[in-house]
């Protein structure tokens, strides 16, 4: 908008863009969004490409690569939460209880 108002692209599902549609699982596309962040220690999403190619792009199924510092259960959780339609993103709920496990799992350690 021309007001100058600032709104997260970067962190937008495509619902989002194709029909302004927020719910939880919108939020749950932007914690996906999050874990990236917190993996990759801080780097901007998306940091080389404008807000219109990051739309263009999500809508047309790019994702996040994987960091390096996230092993490939926790992409698996970040993936899911990047599913292109709403249902298919876990709940909060549904996230706790795996990130839990991914937790207690020695493997995700890296040990």
């Amino acid at each position: 908008s021309s007001s100058g108002a600032k709104f997260p692209v970067k962190w937008c599902p495509p619902e989002v863009f194709n029909y302004s549609r927020f719910s939880s699982k919108s939020d749950v596309w932007s914690f996906g969004v999050l874990m990236w962040e917190v993996f990759t220690e801080g780097r901007m999403p998306f940091e080389k490409n404008t807000n219109y190619e990051v739309v263009t792009m999500v809508t047309r199924g790019h994702r996040l690569h994987q960091p390096k510092l996230a092993s490939k259960y926790v992409y698996e959780v970040m993936l899911r939460c990047w599913q292109e339609k709403p249902e298919g993103r876990p709940s909060f709920e549904d996230l706790l209880r795996t990130i839990d496990e991914l937790v207690e799992c020695e493997e995700t350690l890296g040990r």
